[in-house]
C-alpha cells in the first residue's frame, strides 16, 4: 500500500495527513481528522450528508477521491461555520425555524445553504429548493420546507435586516412553553455537528474493538445447503466467521401473533438465516475482522450452497392454485379478520341507488432514511449483553430476543444511539440481535457493524404491499347504504407485526364516515419480498388508499362534488364507527368547515390554470388514526429533584427524529409549572434500558400521549412531596433532611379504558384517543408525457392541543413529502436493483411543493384522557395524502389509478385508453377464498379471543 501525505487547510488552518490516496474519500480523511460534523450516509454521492465546501464550491465528500484532491485544498465543514458558543445565523434559523428534525442531514445542509449565500445572499425560495436539488443535500424528515424557511431567515441576518436576537426563540411572558416553538434540546449539537450517531460512536470504540461485514445470499428464496467460510477465515486479519451454528440460542426473534387466529406463531424470523433463505435481504453469515475493510474482502469470499426454490414475489403469486408454502407446515394466508356491522351489505348495495367497485393495488415503501444501520455490541461492567443502535422498540428487544440469543432474561441491555430516522422499520430488534449475537460469538469482544445503503435497505423491512376488492353504495341523496371490502396485505418474508397490520384495514379503511352496513376480510400472507414493517400510518395508509378511492368515485357516479358528499357523510355524534362503537371525537365537521374555503379556492384557481398542454385538478381525502394499539398500552417514567433545584426526567422514549427530547421538555415544564422553572433547567436521560424506566415503542401516536399522562403522574407525587404545609415546596437539601424521596415513578396503562376487537366480527375499541385530519392536493398532469406535478397540499387536522410546534410541523411536512413520493415514485422490489435512494424513487427539494401548509382546527377537542389535552400526531399526517393526489389526478385527466405509484407511464396509458373509450381497470383480484364464503367459515368457526397483543 502506498500512502500519501497531504496538507489540508481545513477550516482556516493547515493540516497535515496521511491516506490512501487510491482508497480513501476526502470524507474518511476528513472524519479520521476528527471532523465527525461531515456525516456519510448513502455513500454514493446521492444524499448530500457529507456536502463540505471544496475551494469554494460544494462536493459530496464521500465520492470526492482524496487522490483528486490538491494539497493545501481550502476545506470548509460545519465545525468551521459555527460553534456551540458562536453560531452562525444559518445554524441559529435551524434551530428556531424546525430544520432540525433527525439532524442527520443538517450538517450537510448548513455547509450547502453556506455557499449558497456565500453565492447569493438574496435568493427565492425556489432557488433554494434548485440548490439543493443541484447539489443533492437530501433530507426525508422534513419535507424541506422548515430549512427553505431557515436559510431565508438566516439571509435576513446576513444581509443586516434582522439581528440574531431577532430569530432566536423567547419565551412567552406568561413563561408557559407548552403549545410553543420552544427549539429541541438535541438541536444544538446537530447543527454544528458536534452529535454523535452510529458511525461516529463506532470510531469512538475501544482498541480491539472488531468490524462487522454481513453475508447476503443475493437470492430470495432458497433451502441452504451449506456455508463454506475457510476460505474467507484465512483472510487477513478475519478473527472469526460467524454463522447460525454459532448462536446458543434458538435463533429467533420471537414477535408472537396475538390474535386467535394466526396460523403462525410468530417465532419464524432466524437471526441469522440456518435452513431457509426466506428473501433477497437475509443474513446467513457475518465476518469479524480488525478492520471494516478486512471484513468486506473476507464477506467475499464466503461461498454459499444454495438449492434455489420458487419464488412468490407477491402475495397474489403466493396465493395462487399450486403455490408451495414459503414456511412449510404454514399456509401462506396465515391470518384472516372479519368485520361485520348492521346487515348483509349483498342485500344492501343490491337495494342501492348507485354502487361502485374496484380492486386496488400499493407497492412496498421504502423507508429511504439517510442513515444505514449502524450497531455497537460489548459485555458491559455488570456482565449485560449492551447494544447500541437505532431502536425506536426497545422493550421489544427485552422480550423478544434472550432466548434466541441463549441468554438469560434480564441480561440484555439497549442504548439508542442518537439517529438518522426510522419512520418505522427501526422498531424491529433485528440489528440489535445479530449485533448482540456476534459479541456472544466473539466471547464478548466489542463489535461495530455498518451496513453500506445497499445492504441496509435490503436488511430492513419495508411497508407492506396491499391488494383490495370494494363495493360501496349510496342512495339517491348520497348517503352511503353499505361497504364491503376483502383486503390483504403482503407481508413478505416474515410475520412480525401481522396481526397488528391487519386490523388496520377493519378499523380504518372508512374511516371518518357514518357507513350502517358492513361486511369485510382482512387477510395477511407471506411472499419472499422482504417483510411487512412498521411505517407512518401503518396499514391505514394501504386502506386509505382503497377507500378514499371508492368514496370519490361513488360520488362522481351520484353527481355530487366529493367535498360534498363527504360533508353529506361524515361522521357526527350519535354515530358510529365501522367497529361499531362511536366515535373518540366527532371532528370532521370542523376540519371541513375550515377547508370548504380551501377547497374552492383551488377548485376555481385549478380552473383558471388549466390548459390543453397541462391539466389541472383537485382532490381531497380524509384520514384518521389511533392513539395507541391495543387495550394493554403501558408507560412508565420518572421525575428527580436534583441538589441544584433542577429536574431529571428519565424515560425510554426513543427519539428517531419526531422529537421525543421536545415533547419530554414541554410536557414536563407543564405538569411541574407550579416550580416556575426555566426549560432550561429540565434535564433529559433516556433511552438506556439498565437505568432508564420503560416507556415503550415511539409507534402507533403513543408516545406523546403515554408519556405525557405517566409524566404527569410522577410531577403529580414529587410535586405533592415538596410542597410544604404553608404550599411553599421544598429544597433538595429540605427533602432529604426530611427523609422524603427525591425521584418518583410515573404510570399509565390503557387497559381499564379500552375493549379489545371481537375476533368473530371485528366490533370493538381498542384504543383510548384518535386523530383526525383533512388532506387536500393540487395537481398538475402534463397530457404529453402523463408527468404528474404536486403543486401543492394542504391539510387541516384535530389532534387535540399541540404540545410542540416544531414537532408537529416536522411531522406534518415530512409525512407530506413521503405521501408524495409514495403516490408518484416510491416502491421497493425486492431485489438488486433497488439499492439506492434515486433507484428507489426518492424525492429531492424541487420533487415536493413549496406550497404545503399544515394546520389545526380553531378550537380543537381537548382529549379526555390525555395529559394537557393533547395526543400524538405524525401517524395520521401520512394516512391519505396519497389519496387525495389520486383523486386530484382523476378530476385533472378523468382517469383513475388503481396502483400506486402513479407513474407517467400508467398515467400516460390509462389517459391512451381513455381517447379510444377504453378504461384500464384491474380484474378483481384473487385473495384466497371469496369474502363471503371467509366470513360463513368463520361464523360457523367462532373463537375466543386471546390476550390483547402489540400496543401499537
Amino acid at each position: 500500500m502506498a500512502l500519501r501525505k497531504i496538507w489540508l487547510n481545513l477550516n482556516g488552518a493547515d493540516r497535515m495527513l496521511v491516506c490512501d490516496p487510491e482508497k480513501d474519500s476526502l470524507a474518511d480523511v476528513i472524519r479520521r481528522a476528527g471532523l465527525t460534523g461531515t456525516k456519510v450516509g448513502c455513500g454514493t454521492g446521492q444524499c448530500g450528508s457529507c456536502s463540505v465546501i471544496l475551494d469554494g464550491k460544494v462536493v459530496r465528500s464521500c465520492v470526492k477521491k482524496i487522490k483528486n484532491v490538491p494539497d493545501y485544498s481550502k476545506i470548509i465543514t460545519i465545525e468551521g461555520i459555527g460553534t456551540p458558543t458562536n453560531l452562525h445565523p444559518l445554524q441559529q434559523a435551524w434551530i428556531t425555524y424546525g430544520g432540525v428534525q433527525c439532524g442527520f442531514c443538517t450538517p450537510g445542509f448548513i455547509v450547502s445553504s453556506y455557499a449558497l449565500l456565500q453565492e447569493n445572499l438574496n435568493p427565492t425560495r425556489e432557488k433554494v429548493r434548485d440548490w439543493f436539488t443541484k447539489n443533492r443535500n437530501a433530507c426525508r424528515c422534513t419535507g424541506y420546507k422548515q430549512l427553505v424557511d431557515a436559510v431565508m431567515e438566516a439571509a435576513k441576518v446576513m444581509r443586516g435586516e434582522k439581528t440574531m436576537n431577532d430569530i432566536t426563540y423567547k419565551v412567552p411572558e406568561d413563561g408557559r412553553i407548552y403549545g410553543t416553538n420552544v427549539p429541541r434540546p438535541a438541536a444544538l449539537a446537530k447543527v454544528t455537528g458536534t452529535c454523535d450517531y452510529g458511525d461516529d460512536v463506532a470510531l469512538k470504540m475501544p482498541p480491539g474493538t472488531l468490524h462487522l461485514a454481513i453475508v447476503q445470499p443475493g437470492v430470495n428464496h432458497a433451502n441452504i445447503k451449506g456455508i463454506d467460510t475457510s476460505e474467507a477465515e484465512k483472510m487477513p486479519g478475519v478473527v472469526k466467521v460467524i454463522t447460525a451454528k454459532d448462536i446458543k440460542g434458538t435463533n429467533r426473534i420471537m414477535f408472537p401473533l396475538g390474535h386467535p387466529r394466526a396460523k403462525f406463531n410468530g417465532i419464524d424470523r432466524p437471526i441469522i438465516a440456518d435452513e431457509k433463505v426466506f428473501r433477497y435481504g437475509d443474513v446467513v453469515a457475518v465476518v469479524a475482522a480488525e478492520t471494516e475493510d478486512q471484513a468486506r474482502s473476507a464477506a467475499k469470499r464466503v461461498k454459499l450452497d444454495l438449492e434455489e426454490l420458487p419464488v412468490y414475489m407477491s402475495y397474489l403469486e403466493a396465493v395462487a392454485p399450486g403455490a408451495a408454502e414459503i414456511h412449510p407446515g404454514v399456509p401462506n394466508m396465515y391470518l384472516t379478520m372479519p368485520l361485520l356491522k348492521g346487515e348483509d351489505t349483498r342485500e344492501v348495495l343490491d337495494k342501492s341507488d348507485y354502487v361502485v367497485e374496484g380492486s386496488f393495488q400499493t407497492t412496498s415503501q421504502p423507508h429511504l432514511v439517510i442513515e444505514p444501520e449502524v450497531t455497537q455490541a460489548y459485555i458491559d461492567e455488570d456482565g449485560m449483553v449492551t447494544v447500541h443502535n437505532k431502536n425506536l422498540a426497545q422493550v421489544l428487544a427485552l422480550i423478544m430476543l434472550c432466548p434466541g440469543l441463549g441468554i438469560p432474561e434480564g441480561n440484555l441491555r439497549v442504548i439508542e444511539n442518537p439517529v438518522g430516522a426510522s419512520f418505522g422499520y427501526a422498531l424491529s430488534p433485528a440489528s440489535t440481535a445479530l449485533a448482540a449475537a456476534c459479541t456472544l460469538a466473539l466471547d464478548g469482544k466489542p463489535v461495530t457493524l455498518t451496513m453500506s445503503y445497499a445492504e441496509h435497505n435490503a436488511y430492513t423491512g419495508k411497508r407492506a404491499a396491499s391488494y383490495s376488492n370494494a363495493r360501496l353504495g349510496c342512495n339517491k341523496d348520497g348517503k352511503i347504504t353499505g361497504f364491503e371490502f376483502d383486503f390483504a396485505y403482503d407481508h413478505g418474508a416474515y410475520s412480525e407485526l401481522g396481526d397488528v397490520l391487519t386490523s388496520k384495514a377493519i378499523r380504518f379503511a372508512g374511516y371518518g364516515y357514518n357507513i350502517p352496513n358492513a361486511r369485510a376480510i382482512a387477510r395477511c400472507g407471506a411472499s419472499n419480498q422482504t417483510y411487512g414493517t412498521a411505517y407512518r400510518s401503518f396499514g391505514n395508509s394501504q386502506a386509505m388508499t382503497m377507500s378514499e378511492s371508492m368514496v370519490d368515485m361513488l360520488a362522481e357516479k351520484a353527481g355530487i362534488d366529493p367535498f360534498e358528499f363527504r360533508w353529506i357523510n361524515i361522521a357526527r355524534p350519535g354515530d358510529l364507527n365501522i367497529n361499531s362503537y362511536p366515535y373518540k371525537e366527532y371532528a370532521y365537521e370542523a376540519i371541513m368547515k375550515k377547508m370548504r374555503l380551501y377547497y374552492n379556492e383551488a377548485v376555481a384557481r385549478a380552473k383558471k390554470e388549466d390548459s390543453p398542454e397541462k391539466k389541472r385538478g383537485v382532490g381531497i381525502a380524509i384520514g384518521g388514526y389511533n392513539i395507541t394499539g391495543n387495550p394493554n398500552d403501558h408507560a412508565e417514567v420518572a421525575l428527580e429533584l436534583n441538589p441544584d433545584g433542577t429536574i431529571t426526567h428519565w424515560n425510554g422514549w426513543e427519539d428517531q427524529g419526531q422529537g421525543a427530547d421536545v415533547g419530554t421538555l414541554v410536557h414536563t415544564h407543564e405538569a411541574l409549572r407550579e416550580l416556575n422553572l426555566n426549560y432550561t433547567q429540565i434535564k433529559i436521560i433516556r433511552c438506556d434500558t439498565k437505568t432508564c424506566p420503560i416507556t415503550g415503542p415511539a409507534g402507533a401516536n403513543r408516545s406523546h400521549y403515554m408519556a405525557g399522562n405517566a409524566t404527569k403522574d410522577a410531577a403529580k407525587q414529587l410535586l405533592e412531596a415538596m410542597r410544604k404545609p404553608d404550599g411553599t415546596f421544598r429544597t433538595y437539601d429540605e427533602m432529604v433532611a426530611e427523609d422524603i424521596p427525591t425521584k418518583y415513578l410515573g404510570v399509565f396503562d390503557t387497559t381499564d379504558i379500552t375493549i379489545d376487537l371481537d375476533p368473530n366480527t371485528g366490533a370493538g375499541d381498542p384504543t383510548p384517543e384518535h386523530n383526525y385530519a383533512m388532506f387536500l392536493a393540487e395537481v398538475e398532469v402534463e397530457v404529453s408525457t402523463g408527468k404528474t406535478t404536486v403543486l401543492g397540499v394542504r391539510m387541516v387536522y384535530d389532534i387535540g392541543e399541540v404540545g410542540s410546534v416544531q414537532a408537529v410541523d416536522g411531522q406534518a411536512y415530512g409525512s407530506m413529502m413521503h405521501s408524495i413520493g409514495w403516490a408518484l415514485s416510491e416502491n421497493y422490489i425486492d431485489n438488486k436493483d433497488y439499492d439506492s435512494l434515486v433507484k428507489c424513487g426518492f424525492r429531492f427539494a424541487a420533487d415536493i411543493p413549496d406550497n404545503m401548509t399544515a394546520e389545526s382546527v380553531e378550537n380543537p377537542i381537548p382529549r379526555k384522557t390525555a395529559a394537557q389535552g393533547s395526543v400524538g400526531c405524525c401517524e395520521v399526517f401520512q394516512s391519505a395524502t396519497q389519496s387525495a393526489i389520486l383523486n386530484a389526478i382523476n378530476k385533472a385527466v378523468g382517469v383513475r389509478i388503481y396502483s400506486l405509484p402513479a407513474t407517467p407511464d400508467k398515467v400516460k396509458e390509462a389517459m391512451n385508453a381513455k381517447a379510444q373509450g377504453k378504461e384500464i381497470k384491474p380484474e378483481k383480484f384473487f385473495l384466497g377464498s371469496g369474502l363471503f364464503e371467509e366470513l360463513d367459515y368463520i361464523a360457523e368457526h367462532p373463537v375466543e379471543a386471546a390476550g390483547p397483543g402489540m400496543a401499537l
